[in-house]
């Protein structure tokens, strides 16, 4: 196309103020920056450091630099796991949990057995926990309570509501197990991946007097119920966790929801109590025999420290000349046998026999008496 033809072209366009070769002569293009050639001595030592350089236009250092907002996600709780760990972890807070004494009378609700760390309760009573901490929490700090089941064979279920009790409930939490009584700040959670339902409330400092938090929790499903635990034996995990979901410690406890708290638990305790003594039993009678002494080394040792006596010399004080005769005879027969070899005991002296009432005294055999 020839340039009249274009000039023309342009000229006929209602909004255009000129033609197409103006226009492009007229366009202005950024200026371009002088960088040195690799053949060129100013570029130092041949690396890229006056690339960055802040002394070059237009040329920001901190370009490739990630801000602290969005390197991290604010706000975003890390998923939970497959299989909770059940094992106590106080942490550098030193966290702790207590629960109030009660006896195991029929009337009480609630009740705690420290012999096997399990809690006894009622349906839907309150149960008082008490929480302490040795330090001061990170600010926004909450308790989360998650039920699960104590055996291998069921801890990978969640742990709900049975249908009934959930049909009667119209909360918009029915399905949940715990509650948290007496706050109006408690929420409520299902974990997307696992479907692990839990219930948080904010933490309290202790009020003015005490060095612990109470929290009111509560269990709406019995133990027993078909459909629900199915009578299968469940742990209450209470961790302690900061906003961004960082757990600070943990504590676990058995929970057993019942009509009659104070008579389950002192039935299990005496089962328990049982066990151990059978265990300790069954340990004893599993471990080795103690070995026995020789019985060939104790006769012998006896016979040589019989030999030893035999040897040693004894001094007898006796009243009366004629009570050392009769002695010394004795003492020199039994000595006479000795020099003999005869291996037979020495022959026991039988009782003395009752004097005669002439005065006369008694003979020993061959013994002459002065009338012969």
């Amino acid at each position: 196309m020839s340039q009249e033809n274009f000039d023309g072209l342009t000229l006929g366009l209602p909004d255009s103020q000129g033609s197409f070769t103006e226009l492009w002569e007229n366009m202005v293009s950024p200026p371009l920056l002088n960088l040195p050639m690799a053949h060129n001595d100013s570029w130092p030592d041949g690396n890229m450091d006056a690339l960055l350089n802040n002394d070059l236009p237009g040329f920001d250092a901190d370009l490739f630099e990630l801000s602290p907002e969005t390197s991290t996600a604010d706000g975003v709780t890390p998923p939970a796991s497959t299989v909770p760990v059940t094992s106590d972890h106080p942490g550098e807070f030193g966290f702790q949990v207590r629960f109030q004494k009660s006896g195991m009378a029929k009337s009480v609700t609630s009740t705690y057995s420290e012999l096997l760390n399990k809690l006894y309760c009622q349906l839907a009573k309150t149960s008082l926990i008490e929480v302490l901490v040795t330090k001061e929490l990170p600010q926004g700090a909450f308790l989360r309570a998650t039920a699960v089941y104590k055996k291998s064979d069921h801890v990978a279920e969640v742990v709900r509501r049975c249908p009934h009790h959930q049909k009667e409930d119209a909360t918009d939490h029915s399905s949940h197990l715990i509650r948290v009584e007496g706050s109006k700040r408690a929420q409520y959670f299902e974990d997307p991946n696992t479907k692990r339902q839990s219930v948080t409330v904010p933490y309290e400092l202790p009020q003015l007097g005490t060095e612990m938090t109470t929290i009111l929790l509560s269990f709406m499903c019995n133990s027993s119920c078909m459909g629900g635990m199915n009578r299968r034996p469940i742990l209450t995990i209470l961790t302690l966790e900061t906003p961004e979901g960082l757990v600070l410690g943990r504590r676990c406890f058995e929970v057993r929801v019942c009509a009659c708290p104070g008579r389950d638990r002192k039935s299990e305790e005496i089962k328990s109590k049982a066990q151990i003594g059978t265990k300790q039993t069954t340990k004893r009678k599993n471990a080795p025999p103690a070995p026995t002494p020789n019985t060939s080394a104790k006769k012998s040792k006896s016979a040589s420290s019989a030999e030893e006596e035999d040897k040693d010399v004894f001094v007898l004080r006796v009243r009366g000349r004629e009570r050392y005769e009769w002695l010394k005879k004795i003492n020199d027969g039994l000595e006479l046998l000795d020099r003999e070899g005869k291996s037979k005991p020495p022959v026991t002296v039988k009782h003395e026999a009752a004097a005669p009432s002439s005065g006369k005294r008694l003979l020993l055999r061959g013994e002459r008496s002065d009338s012969e």
